[in-house]
């Protein structure tokens, strides 16, 4: 799923090309993809963009008389921006969800996966926009007492307390890998155990983070992003995603916890002292065979 850096690199892309210009039409090629009926494609019809902006992980264009459409893109949506007319037979495919056309280009709507949970909705006035905001936390915006607060409010693992949309705000599956790694904290550790001292150096590894790939895929992106340049995998990641490699800091194997469709990645020597964490599924069949330390797993 697009984070934080991801879907602001979408905001400010779509920001330079819709910017004061009115949406010609509105195409829906999905059933799927509406989530609202109140107000419609055609209610958009003519109206010119005045603004382009994020709720959490949801893209945002307004309009004109404060009509809004935001988008949540999941796990596998994606935008495509084709300059110049297009033709609406070349979209209408099950892939694609939407077309809104403009003067200067078309903006498409595509899943790239088949789970058809990426959506759309558009609603009129500010009131009814705040329906999408879970209430996160946005850590560029808080401070360290706010931000203990809201970790502390419940005792939860830090992996789950930092991608929780109603504690945080942009903050998924990949990056809170690379936020613990850079804190040097386990995914694990409880939140209501974390000193002072280590919540404040969360939260400058949280905002150094986010930062840091917002400004660098902004950079290695000039012009709009294609659908694979939008990915939870970049091989200069430093753990996400890099099980079984090297760590870039102490040269330890990466280790990955695996639940669902969700994987945890850590470095045991950096973040947890060299023990391993237990891997729900691989532990269970190992049983008292399962390695506790780095040692006993290469020993």
């Amino acid at each position: 799923m697009p984070e934080l850096p991801d879907v602001e690199l979408y905001v400010t892309r779509l920001a330079e090309r819709l910017v004061d210009q009115p949406l010609v039409q509105l195409n829906v090629l999905s059933m799927f993809v509406m989530r609202t009926v109140e107000v419609g494609p055609s209610d958009l019809r003519d109206r010119v963009v005045r603004n382009v902006f994020r709720i959490g992980k949801r893209i945002v264009l307004e309009f004109e008389d404060e009509y809004f459409a935001v988008t949540h893109l999941m796990i596998s949506g994606r935008f495509t921006w084709l300059d110049g007319p297009t033709n609406l037979k070349r979209l209408t495919g099950k892939m694609y969800l939407y077309q809104a056309i403009f003067p200067n280009g078309n903006l498409v709507l595509q899943e790239i996966l088949t789970n058809k949970r990426a959506s759309l909705a558009i609603v009129r006035g500010r009131d009814a926009l705040r329906q999408f905001d879970r209430g996160g936390l946005n850590v560029f915006e808080t401070n360290v007492a706010a931000f203990g607060e809201m970790l502390r409010s419940k005792n939860r693992t830090l992996k789950r307390a930092l991608t929780d949309p109603s504690s945080f705000d942009g903050i998924g599956n990949a990056y809170s890998d690379e936020i613990l790694f850079w804190s040097h904290l386990s995914p694990v550790r409880l939140t209501q155990a974390l000193t002072d001292a280590e919540i404040e150096r969360l939260l400058v590894a949280s905002r150094d983070t986010l930062a840091a790939w917002r400004e660098k895929l902004k950079a290695q992106y000039p012009g709009f992003p294609r659908p694979r340049d939008v990915t939870a995998f970049r091989t200069d990641f430093a753990v996400h995603g890099r099980f079984g490699k090297p760590c870039l800091v102490c040269s330890a194997p990466i280790q990955h916890i695996v639940y669902a469709e969700n994987e945890t990645n850590y470095c045991a020597k950096c973040q947890n002292e060299g023990r391993l964490l237990a891997d729900r599924s691989l532990s269970r069949l190992l049983k008292s065979d399962w390695p506790r330390t780095l040692e006993e797993m290469v020993g």
